[in-house]
């Protein structure tokens, strides 16, 4: 057995054959999630997030729990430097074989009054952190031949809201982006999928400030466990690239893509009008 460092199995004492896979976001909610479903398929695991003390705790229960290898990697995927130094450690690991782009955040709130830093901090994470690391993953796949890339956006990219503009145009980009990357990557034995699960058990919109008791439908919240098993399911399944959790939010988006934009705006106006 190789010795423990900071609570969990150090990698740089043991060389490891089992394939490795990236989760951001790691420390909670789906990443956390994503983390020991996929160490309970027998992969290794390199957890990212900000906080260090929870990786090392959430690395060293898996390593336990499953016999597998755990690295936490404290980054915040915000800043350009700490995405830089994950994009080398991702290109330079020939064990890398799935990725999870996951870490993200919320907020609520109109784009008038909320802080321009935050905002920025948004479109730095979903967007440009999630398409580089992805880009410093793929060629190693490619070449390879195999390697699973999961970006998690949401049904909220299915449509426009006030008081979550950022949001849901960001979510809009991942989505889109994991469409057009799908059809370049053909032919390569590497997959890319586009979760869109809707409103979900998790630390989430704690952190964000949004009340999960008032306004929602129980029926509408899903568990964070089902979310995950049907997003690998399909990945490893050679299910679809845009995969909606939960045959209710499969309606959901059925009729957003196809509702009338007249009908569209009036719903969004009296839901503007009750967010004010």
């Amino acid at each position: 057995m190789p010795p423990r460092v900071g609570g969990y199995l150090c990698p740089m004492t043991q060389t490891a054959t089992r394939p490795l896979a990236i989760v951001t976001g790691a420390s909670a909610g789906l990443g956390r999630e994503f983390a020991a479903q996929l160490a309970a398929r027998g992969f290794d695991l390199l957890l990212v997030a900000r906080d260090g003390a929870r990786l090392a705790e959430l690395g060293a229960e898996l390593s336990t729990r499953h016999g597998i290898v755990t690295e936490p990697f404290p980054c915040d995927l915000s800043k350009t430097d700490e995405v830089t130094r994950l994009c080398e450690r991702l290109a330079s690991d020939a064990r890398i074989t799935v990725l999870v782009n996951n870490a993200g955040f919320g907020t609520k709130g109109k784009l008038a009054n909320r802080p321009e830093r935050e905002q920025v901090g948004m479109l730095d994470l979903h967007v440009q952190a999630a398409m580089r690391l992805t880009q410093s993953a793929l060629p190693g796949m490619i070449q390879r031949k195999q390697g699973r890339i999961i970006v998690v956006a949401s049904v909220a990219s299915f449509t426009a809201s006030p008081g979550n503009v950022n949001y849901c145009a960001t979510k809009a980009y991942q989505r889109v982006f994991c469409e057009g990357l799908a059809m370049e990557l053909q032919g390569t034995s590497v997959a890319v999928q586009a979760l869109c699960p809707g409103f979900t058990h998790t630390e989430f919109h704690d952190r964000a400030g949004i009340d999960k008791s008032v306004g929602i439908p129980a029926f509408l919240w899903l568990d964070a466990d089902r979310v995950v098993r049907e997003s690998l399911d399909a990945i490893f399944g050679g299910g679809p690239v845009v995969v909606v959790p939960g045959k209710r939010y499969q309606l959901i988006v059925l009729a957003l893509r196809y509702m009338p934009q007249w009908v569209r705006r009036i719903l969004q106006g009296r839901y503007g009008k009750a967010r004010t």
